[in-house]
C-alpha cells in the first residue's frame, strides 16, 4: 500500500529575524559590560585623585571625559595655618640660639678679646672654641684651677636650654707618648671627657652629652708653624640646633 506523503511546510522567509534578536540581545549586553566598567574606573580615578591630594597635601585636579563626573577636588590638607606655625617655630628657635650665643660671648668676653676663646654661629649651631693652654697642662687631661670659673659660666648659660651638647679635644700633629696618654687620641679624648665631667657636675644632663677625641685630624690652622700648632691644640663646645641633634635632646 502506498504510503501518503505528508504536506510540504511552507518556507519562512522571515527566519533571519531570529539571529538578528540574537545578535542585538549581545550587543545590548556587551554595551551594558562597557558602562559598568566605566563606571568602576571613574570610581579609581575619584580614590586616585584623594589618595594624592592626601600624599601631597594640596589640590590635585585628574582630567576626565566629557560628561564623566568625578567627585570634588581634595582640599588642601595643609593649610596656610601649619605653614606659619612651622615658620614661626624656626624663627622662635632661630632667635634662642642667638640668644645663647650673645649670653655666652657675654660670659666669655675677656678671654674673647684674649683671642683664647671663639664663639661662632654656623648652621649646625654655636661653636664655643677654646685654647687647651687655658684648660691643660702640656701633655696633661687635668683642667687647671682657672679654667673653672670659664666652663662653669659656659654651662650656667646651657643648662636649662633643651640642645645636644658635644664636646670635641684636638691635638697638634706632634706625637705623644706617655704611661697615661699613648698618643694623641688617648689624650684628646681624655680632655673632651674632662671637660664633659665638668659640665655634668655644674648641672648640665649628661644624656645631653658627648665626648670626641679627635686627635690632630681636623686642624683649624698648620702645623708647621707654633702658632698653629697653639691655635689647634684646642676644645670645641658645639651647641647643636634642633635639626642637628644627633645625641637627642630630652627635657631637663
Amino acid at each position: 500500500m502506498k504510503r501518503k506523503p505528508y504536506p510540504e511546510e511552507p518556507e519562512h522567509n522571515d527566519r533571519w529575524l531570529v539571529s538578528y534578536a540574537d545578535f542585538i540581545t549581545l550587543l545590548f549586553a556587551f554595551f551594558v559590560v562597557m558602562y559598568a566598567v566605566s563606571s568602576v574606573q571613574d570610581h579609581k580615578v575619584r580614590q586616585l585623585s584623594e589618595s594624592i591630594g592626601q600624599a601631597l597635601g594640596k589640590k590635585v585636579h585628574i582630567k576626565a571625559e566629557a560628561g564623566t563626573p568625578l567627585a570634588p577636588a581634595v582640599p588642601d590638607l595643609l593649610p596656610q595655618s601649619v605653614a606659619r606655625r612651622t615658620k614661626s617655630t624656626a624663627q622662635r628657635e632661630h632667635k634662642q640660639m642667638t640668644r645663647m650665643a650673645l649670653a655666652l660671648d657675654e660670659r666669655l668676653s675677656a678671654l674673647v678679646r684674649q683671642g683664647t676663646v671663639r664663639v661662632t654661629r654656623s648652621s649646625r649651631g654655636i661653636s664655643i672654641e677654646i685654647n687647651a693652654a687655658i684648660l691643660f697642662a702640656p701633655a696633661d687631661a687635668r683642667l687647671n684651677p682657672e679654667s673653672i670659673a670659664a666652663l662653669q659660666s659656659i654651662a650656667e648659660v646651657l643648662r636649662f636650654q633643651p640642645n645636644a651638647i658635644e664636646v670635641e679635644g684636638h691635638t697638634d700633629n706632634r706625637a705623644i707618648e706617655t704611661t697615661a696618654y699613648p698618643s694623641n687620641w688617648e689624650l684628646s679624648a681624655a680632655r673632651a671627657s674632662r671637660v664633659v665631667r665638668l659640665l655634668i657636675d655644674s648641672g648640665i644632663d649628661d644624656r645631653r652629652l658627648l665626648a670626641v677625641g679627635h686627635a690632630a685630624n681636623r686642624p683649624v690652622a698648620s702645623n708647621e708653624t707654633t702658632q698653629g700648632r697653639l691655635r689647634n691644640r684646642r676644645v670645641e663646645i658645639q651647641v647643636l640646633a634642633a635639626d642637628s641633634n644627633a645625641t637627642g635632646t630630652p627635657t631637663p
